[in-house]
């Protein structure tokens, strides 16, 4: 740790960051008055359907950013190694996607920190915010916390939680926080450069948030409206809300509970029917309005429009 102008310490700060949500934290990072001397990111994956290796998100902005990138696909004795070298003081994580063990964790002097989509204890694992969409809680979050061997058990430096948006899908809130709760990262590095952070115990009893799996999209529409309405807006975009008419899966890509009132249609659940421009499945005790899906093996479209294609004037979704 140097002292910056005017006296102020700024630290030297390794970043740990793979997807697009970790943006934001390296940007105020870069633009504040500290030294990020590394960004650690995973290494590039094939992505599309040609399959071109391309370079994570954080290592595509630390690259326009002029920073050192070292990609690993884990945080092993070859990247302890090389984080050593750059002598940082600080560690930041922000959705890396590894974890950080021994003798990483203590090898820089203020440990790690890590930026969490949730108010913990809630929803600790890799799918805070999706997680917390489809239980239907009111509020999502964030919490930056210091880093311990178990899972997101660590001290919470800072959180703070908001209203969940009406219709707010995971991609939209995961994309709002992202944006919003990186200046609390950036607040955390201040007070423990200047050496007054404060990190308080989680208190409560924690949630869990595993990993979802692509079954984890598939629509049951004998749950309420607002169970199924939940579960849509919690897996999009990834994995996607899923079901099958005919046999065959169909991407449900965007979707809202219909109005109610006396010209809504009664209908059983799982049950489509086309009333005027609207495409409507039923729930156990409403119906959903499909706006936008995707055949598979064919590109996305408005539902109306693969409705008519279908030819059917009545089909089932299971």
């Amino acid at each position: 740790m140097t002292l910056g102008q005017w006296g102020v310490p700024h630290l030297r700060i390794v970043f740990a960051g793979t997807p697009a949500v970790a943006v934001p934290t390296l940007e105020r990072l870069a633009e504040s008055g500290h030294e990020v001397v590394g960004v650690v990111t995973r290494p590039p994956a094939p992505l599309g359907r040609k399959r071109v290796l391309t370079p994570s998100p954080v290592a595509q902005a630390a690259e326009r950013l002029g920073l050192p990138v070292i990609d690993a696909a884990r945080l092993d004795a070859e990247a302890t190694e090389r984080i050593e070298a750059l002598r940082p003081d600080l560690g930041v994580v922000v959705a890396y996607g590894g974890l950080v063990r021994e003798p990483l964790l203590s090898t820089p002097p203020h440990g790690w920190i890590n930026l969490h989509f949730s108010a913990l204890p809630a929803w600790r694992g890799a799918a805070p915010v999706q997680r917390a969409l489809i239980a239907g809680d009111a509020e999502i979050g964030a919490s930056v916390f210091r880093l311990v061997p178990e899972l997101d058990a660590g001290d919470v430096y800072a959180s703070r939680t908001r209203p969940v948006a009406p219709g707010e899908t995971a991609g939209l809130a995961l994309e709002s926080l992202a944006e919003t709760e990186a200046d609390l990262v950036l607040d955390v590095v201040d007070a423990i450069a200047a050496g007054i952070a404060v990190a308080t115990p989680q208190a409560g009893e924690p949630t869990f948030a595993p990993k979802l799996s692509i079954e984890d999209g598939r629509i049951d529409w004998t749950r309420s409206i607002v169970e199924v309405d939940a579960r849509v807006r919690g897996v999009t975009p990834e994995p996607g809300a899923h079901t099958e008419v005919d046999g065959i899966r169909l991407k449900v890509l965007e979707a809202r509970p219909a109005s109610v009132g006396a010209e809504t249609p009664r209908l059983e659940p799982g049950e489509i029917r086309l009333d005027r421009k609207r495409l409507l499945v039923g729930t156990a005790d409403g119906a959903m309005e499909l706006r936008r899906v995707q055949p598979a093996g064919r590109n996305a479209m408005a539902a109306a429009d693969w409705w008519r294609g279908l030819g059917a004037e009545r089909a089932e979704a299971r």
